[in-house]
């Protein structure tokens, strides 16, 4: 299945001077963050290129189609100049 991507934190710029304390980083409810990255670049990058795929293969089919109708009106045309004469 597809994970969401977590966002990000942002982070302001301080001026202040602050004390150092040590503190854990805050966890989203036990779950890594790394992997639903990894898993959404690619899942983004696998949409995007199948919808490439997908719109060139329209695109041909498309062009087929056309030129498929453009030469069965030419041959229409022929087969009926001849039986005219």
């Amino acid at each position: 299945m597809l994970r969401p991507k977590l966002p990000d934190i942002p982070t302001l710029p301080t001026t202040t001077v602050t004390s150092q304390q040590a503190q854990a980083p805050a966890t989203s409810a036990g779950r890594p963050v790394a992997p639903y990255v990894g898993v959404g670049v690619g899942a983004v990058t696998a949409v995007v290129v199948v919808g490439i795929v997908l719109t060139a293969l329209l695109a041909a089919l498309a062009v087929s189609a056309v030129s498929v109708a453009i030469a069965a009106v030419v041959l229409r045309s022929l087969v009926s100049s001849a039986h005219k004469r």
